[in-house]
């Protein structure tokens, strides 16, 4: 019996995992450039060879745990902003950001021209370019699909986009922050082209996340009335059966 209450235990604790989540899924259903999360989970056997080995036994002694999660890399939609700041991408690149853990990645392009005459991000980070953070003086912003920022008629820098190859782990770190291993697995972007006036949506999507969000609940709370099933039954077993004996 306390095998089953171990396994509902992780069970429970894999779910609530998992839920979490899926409501940062949800709570970034309206971010530019986001990647949703997917969940993976594994199996883990409490004992190698159970004592009785009935179907009954298996199953009270397979816990199930959240194995971890991957990023889902299907691309948003553009959408068009009107913003000469905004920049969109088409293909599978990421823009360069230096931010402060070091170099990462990210699809929003929501940009902004600094204090300091700096392209940088929502967050203040600088947009890196062919020659580190690109200057932008006064004037009317032009971006060209192979990232060449102009400002009045005259090249000011090249926005970076950066490719990746297959097997690469890319891992999320908050917000649209993108960490890439193994370092220095990044390539000049080959098949990436920009939009201007453009922001790329959530991946994410509404109605699946939602299923999503109330299956993983549904699930946790039947794993929640299993724990409080055998919790009640060992409070039966202590102030009865043991009384007994």
């Amino acid at each position: 019996m306390d095998s089953g209450f171990y396994a509902a235990c992780a069970g429970l604790r894999a779910q609530s995992q998992a839920l979490e989540v899926a409501a940062h899924n949800l709570a970034n259903l309206n971010t530019a450039g986001f990647r949703g999360q997917q969940t993976t989970f594994q199996s883990l056997m409490a004992v190698s060879r159970p004592t009785v080995p009935n179907v009954l036994n298996l199953a009270t002694n397979n816990f199930g745990v959240l194995e971890g999660t991957h990023l889902d890399m299907t691309a948003g939609n553009l959408e068009a902003t009107g913003n000469p700041l905004d920049v969109g991408i088409e293909g599978d690149g990421f823009f360069v950001i230096q931010a402060k853990g070091g170099t990462r990645y990210t699809r929003n392009g929501s940009f902004q021209v600094s204090s300091s005459g700096q392209l940088v991000t929502a967050a203040g980070d600088p947009v890196l370019g062919a020659n580190g953070a690109i200057s932008v003086p006064t004037g009317a912003v032009s971006i060209a699909s192979d990232g060449t920022l102009s400002v009045n008629g005259a090249v000011a820098g090249s926005i970076r986009l950066a490719e990746f190859a297959p097997g690469t782990t890319l891992t999320s770190e908050g917000e649209t922050l993108i960490a890439a291993a193994p370092e220095g697995s990044a390539k000049p972007a080959q098949q990436s082209t920009l939009r201007q006036g453009a922001l790329e949506s959530s991946n994410v999507n509404s109605i699946s996340s939602v299923v999503t969000l109330l299956g993983v609940q549904r699930q946790a709370e039947m794993l929640q009335r299993a724990m409080s099933l055998f919790d009640t039954e060992f409070n039966r077993i202590a102030s009865i059966d043991l009384a007994k004996v």
